[in-house]
C-alpha cells in the first residue's frame, strides 16, 4: 500500500511537467500530422480539403525538397564531427588546472548563451566583403578577398563557422562533465604500466567518455538538422538556394507561401529523419559505448 502511495505522490509531482509537455509538444505534433493530410486553409479551417498523402507525393516529387535535404546534410557533415572533436580537444585542455581556468571556461561557454539573432548580426559584419574582419585579415596576408555570405560557394561554410563558434561552449561543458566522472586512478594506473599520454587517452579516457560522446553526437545532429535562426538572419536561404535547408524550406512554405499542409508534411518527414538517425546512431554505437 505504501508503494502505491509513493507512486501516486510521484505522479502528482510529475503531473504539471507532463501536462505542459502534452499541451505544447504532443498535441501540436499530432495536429501537424493531421494538417499534413489536408490542403489546409489556415484562415478558414472549414474550407480545407482532405488530400490524404497528396502532400507527401508532391513533397517526394519535388527537386526543391531533395535539394534542401542535401543542403541540410551538408550542414550536418560540416559541423557535427568538427564540433565534436574540437569541443573534446578544448575540454581536455580546460580540465587541466591552470591560472584563470574559470575565466577561460566562461569565455568558451558565453557564446552559447547569447541570442542567435544578435550574434548572427555581429557575424554578418565580420563577413562583410568590404569592412569585415575576415576579409581584412585576407587583405593583410595578400590573399584574394571573399564575398562570404554573397557567394553560393562560401555562404554555407560561413554559416558553419558561425554555428561552430556559437555551439562549441555547450559541447565543451558536456565533455568537461564527462571527464570529471572518470577516476584519475585509472589514468595513473595506465601510466604506471608504461602508457604515454596518447595511449592513456585512447585506451582509458576515450572508452569511458563514449556515453558522453554519443550524447553530444545525437544532440548536435538533431540541432544541426533543426537549425533555422542563423540561416534566416544571415543568408535567408540564399544566395541561389545555397543555404536553403529543410527547416528553412519549411518556414518558406508555411509563412511566406502559406502552403500549410505541405509545410506540415515537410515537418513530419523531417521528424522521421531525425528520429531515424538518432535511433541508428544509438544502435550502431551499442557495441562501442562503454558504461562503468
Amino acid at each position: 500500500m505504501r508503494i502505491f502511495q509513493r507512486s501516486g505522490l510521484a505522479y502528482f509531482y510529475l503531473a504539471p511537467s507532463a501536462l505542459i509537455f502534452l499541451i505544447f509538444t504532443v498535441i501540436p505534433a499530432i495536429f501537424v500530422l493531421y494538417i499534413s493530410l489536408f490542403n489546409w486553409n489556415f484562415l478558414n479551417m472549414k474550407m480545407s480539403t482532405y488530400v490524404g498523402l497528396g502532400n507527401y507525393h508532391v513533397l517526394f516529387s519535388s527537386s526543391e525538397f531533395w535539394h534542401s535535404l542535401l543542403i541540410s546534410f551538408y550542414f550536418v557533415v560540416g559541423t557535427v564531427p568538427t564540433g565534436l572533436f574540437l569541443a573534446l580537444g578544448i575540454a581536455l585542455l580546460l580540465i587541466q588546472p591552470f591560472k584563470g581556468r574559470g575565466f577561460v571556461r566562461l569565455a568558451v561557454f558565453s557564446p552559447y548563451v547569447t541570442p542567435v539573432v544578435a550574434t548572427s548580426i555581429v557575424w554578418i559584419w565580420i563577413f562583410n566583403p568590404q569592412f569585415g574582419l575576415f576579409n581584412g585579415i585576407l587583405h593583410f596576408l595578400g590573399m584574394p578577398q571573399i564575398g562570404w555570405l554573397q557567394s553560393p560557394h562560401w555562404a554555407m561554410p560561413g554559416v558553419m563557422m558561425y554555428s561552430l563558434w556559437h555551439n562549441l561552449g555547450f559541447n565543451v561543458i558536456i565533455f568537461l562533465a564527462g571527464l570529471t566522472t572518470i577516476s584519475t586512478e585509472l589514468g595513473e594506473a595506465a601510466r604506471v604500466d608504461g602508457a604515454n599520454r596518447w595511449q592513456e587517452f585512447w585506451q582509458v579516457t576515450w572508452p569511458l567518455l563514449s556515453p558522453t560522446s554519443l550524447f553530444v553526437l545525437i544532440i548536435s545532429t538533431v540541432g544541426a538538422l533543426q537549425a533555422f535562426t542563423q540561416f534566416f538572419t544571415m543568408t535567408q536561404g540564399g544566395p541561389l538556394m545555397a543555404t536553403t535547408t529543410t527547416s528553412y524550406l519549411l518556414y518558406q512554405m508555411a509563412f511566406i507561401f502559406y502552403h500549410t499542409g505541405y509545410a506540415s508534411a515537410i515537418a513530419v518527414v523531417l521528424f522521421v529523419i531525425i528520429a531515424g538517425l538518432s535511433l541508428l546512431q544509438m544502435r550502431v554505437s551499442q557495441s562501442r559505448v562503454h558504461y562503468e
